[in-house]
């Protein structure tokens, strides 16, 4: 099954003339993909529904709308910071032979339990905590997920396959979110109370998440792996240290991961915060979902797109148009007041979100060695949720500090300055050969 070699690297077999863009993906590389389409769902519902649910709890125990805005930026910055510390241990616990699979199957099947769980939950705070636990374990699967990417396409392809798995992923969270929606919206016109509403809501992206993670689960194989038995903790945080140590020397990959710190710190804080944002400017919130489901449509077509881009153009130009994208979302947003501004922006976000995240993925998966992809990605994953925490902390206490929400969500626009500037640094700088490397002994 996995008979192709390029680079030191093995890849499960493509027949010949399957091996570019206009090919149709592989039985793995479409079950990689399927997964996007689950874990999505949980992320829709994280950005829509979901804080407006708490905003209900909230404003019934006569919280603020400033400081709900903060408390549920907190929320999501503790969970960002919880993964940011263990993502890369579990990164390189997941590195060993055998060990991927299963790590990721439970952190999927706790994730979904909990968001199943905060369906019945009434008080805001114990719903923060468990909303903290069940983002932390969609986070750490993500991490897996990720470096799986390596084991189930070649390097021309990865570009090509990541966008599949943004695109179908963003269209295909829009089914469980409309049923939700339409659940949330006629149920109380039939009498069915809308705690109950939201209780299905959430059992049903929690079952959809774990459905589309079994073709994942049940045809995965992990081919590039340490070999090492005992995966003791002190070999686990031996082999981290001797990642970092790597990722610094190598200069590419380190300033790239730096570049990714501060651009992403705004996709993920608009992203996390939109629907609150939105609701703290006492804008209606119907309109906010609709305009979010409408950036899921425009974000479908948009990262097929940016994958076809990467076949004609290279991926650094295509992160770049992102980053100055992101740029100007930042800027407008400043001045955001109305309904139909908050509806440019959620068509902005579509053009740009896709793009910008799966070919950072792909671009980060050309770069570092196949065999440590976990502790790799799980580097990058501190650097993307060091990021987010940051965002989310800077818009919760500028909110707060200014009693202005729209100061607080204009401000990552430097982010976007400085990201850009470190990702144009690193596309200039060459890139290491690894099989070499590994050849002479300098990798562990």
């Amino acid at each position: 099954m996995f008979r192709r070699y390029q680079n030191g690297r093995v890849f499960p077999k493509i027949e010949d003339g399957e091996n570019n863009m206009k090919s149709k993906l592989t039985k793995i590389e479409k079950n990689w993909v399927i997964y996007d389409v689950g874990n999505s769902a949980f992320t829709l519902l994280v950005s829509t529904i979901m804080p407006l649910y708490f905003n209900s709890l909230a404003t019934a125990d006569g919280i603020s709308h400033v400081d709900y805005l903060a408390y549920w930026g907190y929320a999501v910055s503790i969970s960002t910071l919880i993964v940011a510390i263990l993502g890369p241990i579990l990164g390189t616990v997941t590195d060993n032979k055998g060990f991927k699979k299963p790590i990721f199957m439970w952190s999927v099947i706790l994730g979904a339990l909990l968001c199943a769980l905060m369906g019945v939950i009434t008080k805001w705070m114990l719903f923060l905590i468990i909303f903290v636990t069940a983002r932390s374990c969609y986070q750490a699967s993500l991490i897996f997920y990720d470096s799986m990417l390596v084991d189930v396409t070649t390097d021309e392809r990865s570009d090509y396959v990541s966008s599949q798995g943004y695109a179908w992923g963003y269209i295909g969270s829009c089914i469980p979110f409309i049923l939700s929606l339409v659940l949330i919206l006629l149920g109380p016109n039939a009498g069915i109370p809308t705690s109950v509403c939201m209780g299905i809501a959430f059992a049903i992206t929690a079952v959809w998440w774990v459905v589309f993670t079994l073709p994942l689960l049940k045809t995965y194989k992990q081919v590039h792996y340490v070999e090492n038995s005992t995966a003791s903790i002190g070999s686990t945080f031996a082999r981290l240290g001797h990642t970092l140590k790597n990722a610094m020397h190598h200069k590419k990959i380190f300033l790239f991961l730096l570049a990714f710190f501060f651009y992403i710190d705004g996709v993920y804080t608009i992203i996390d915060m939109a629907t609150a944002y939105g609701s703290a400017l006492g804008l209606d919130s119907t309109g906010l979902l609709l305009a979010l489901l409408v950036t899921q449509f425009v974000a479908f077509p948009s990262a097929i797109a940016f994958g076809k881009f990467s076949g004609k153009y290279e991926s650094s130009k295509l992160i770049t148009i992102c980053i100055i994208g992101y740029f100007c979302i930042a800027i407008f947003a400043f001045f955001l007041q109305y309904q139909w501004q908050f509806w440019v922006l959620a068509v902005s976000v579509g053009l740009f979100q896709g793009g910008i995240q799966s070919l950072s993925r792909s671009y980060f998966t050309k770069i570092i060695p196949a065999d440590q992809s976990g502790e790799y990605f799980g580097l990058m994953d501190i650097c993307g949720k060091g990021a987010a925490f940051l965002g989310t902390i800077v818009v919760s206490k500028g909110s707060q500090l200014t009693g202005s929400v729209n100061a607080g969500v204009g401000s990552i626009a430097i982010f976007f300055v400085i990201g850009l500037i470190l990702f144009r640094m690193a596309v200039k700088t060459k890139a290491d050969d690894f099989s070499k490397a590994e050849a002479e002994g300098e990798l562990i």
